[in-house]
């Protein structure tokens, strides 16, 4: 297993705020990765109106907040399972997969292989290549595909490289792991920020492939990570069943069903939140592409990575940099593969934005 350091998560602003002396609440933070508009007017007036749904139980089986999932999808609803968040979606299908070799590509998100350890599996990984601006190279990568490996894990786009797997890309994957007996867990997180994310969701290959499985949830691109609203996606009906007869019953609140129905459909807020991600994120990486001290990797999420050039300059010191005028981005040492030249940071306010290139350049 590759040891992880401790580090500051985008949702550390307490220790932030003892150790820096700084009040959470003055904090922007770039490392969270979550929408800069937060929640929509639409739900909060929502959530607000409809107060009094916490004095009943919600639908058990969360039939319409399903519906309204796989319409924002476009799949079935009978695909769709809802969850605490897409972590709890994460542990119950490794508990039931049980996986005893996993295939990670990274650098990624820690948990996928904290939830394989605690199921008792293994952890391997296939690294991306700096020198291919992390992308994923199928010519490459499918032949390190065996009957060894059990389970597949592929965040995309990838946190924190921001890279993306076209979904061309992703059936040739998926047929080499049928062949090999090989489960595919696809996170799609940051899918709903990709410009062309309509050539990259693997949504629709749930139609023709029953060994893969997708995650998505409302705290990035909804800015609700405490509404813990996670679902997932898969044409494997045997699953959805394992799933939902292992999950605890009621595990999403009447609240957060009031605003995944709401969420969904809000067509306004979904629409400013892609032009303004769209635009910042054009002009951030034209800006810092012929910048002489960064190296900047063409970003598909609403982040994005960065190789500092600069010698003697480290990722901890644009860190401690960068917290001191109350900015927080990410020191990505702290992800396998990546060292102490690496940061990440999100795209915020155009406002926000242009201080912290400030405070970079």
């Amino acid at each position: 297993m590759i040891k992880h350091k401790d580090h500051f998560h985008g949702s550390d602003l307490e220790k932030i705020e003892e150790i820096y002396g700084i009040r959470k609440e003055e904090i922007v933070s770039f490392s969270a990765n979550v929408n800069p508009l937060g929640i929509s007017p639409l739900l909060r007036s929502a959530l607000a109106d409809k107060i009094d749904a916490i004095t009943t139980y919600p639908d058990r089986e969360y039939t319409s907040l399903r519906r309204c999932i796989a319409g924002y999808c476009g799949t079935e609803y009978e695909n769709v399972i809802v969850g605490n968040g897409s972590t709890e979606l994460i542990s119950l299908f490794i508990q039931i997969e049980h996986p005893k070799k996993a295939l990670v590509i990274g650098p990624t998100y820690s948990e996928y292989e904290r939830e394989i350890s605690l199921g008792g599996g293994t952890t391997l990984y296939y690294p991306l290549r700096e020198k291919d601006d992390f992308h994923l190279n199928p010519d490459d990568f499918i032949p390190r595909l065996n009957e060894n490996i059990d389970l597949l894990v592929i965040c995309n786009p990838n946190n924190p490289t921001s890279s993306c797997i076209t979904r061309r890309e992703m059936r040739r994957i998926l047929d080499a792991c049928k062949q090999h007996g090989i489960y595919v867990m696809v996170d799609e997180t940051y899918v709903e920020f990709a410009g062309n994310m309509d050539e990259i969701s693997a949504v629709p290959l749930t139609n023709y492939y029953n060994n893969i499985i997708i995650l998505r949830g409302t705290s990035k691109f909804f800015a609700a990570p405490g509404l813990r609203l996670g679902y997932a996606v898969t044409g494997n009906r045997d699953l959805v069943k394992a799933i939902n007869t292992r999950k605890n019953p009621w595990t999403i609140n009447s609240l957060a069903v009031i605003a995944g129905e709401t969420m969904f459909k809000d067509d306004a807020y979904i629409r400013a939140t892609r032009e303004l991600i769209f635009a910042e994120r054009a002009r951030i990486y034209r800006l810092l592409r012929d910048q002489p001290g960064f190296k900047v990797y063409p970003p598909s999420g609403n982040f994005m990575l960065a190789r500092i050039l600069t010698d003697g300059l480290t990722s901890q010191d644009l860190f401690d940099r960068a917290i001191r005028r109350k900015m927080m981005i990410r020191d990505c040492s702290t992800f396998p593969f990546l060292d102490n030249k690496y940061i990440r940071f999100c795209f915020m306010r155009p406002e926000d934005n242009d201080r912290l290139l400030h405070v970079l350049l």
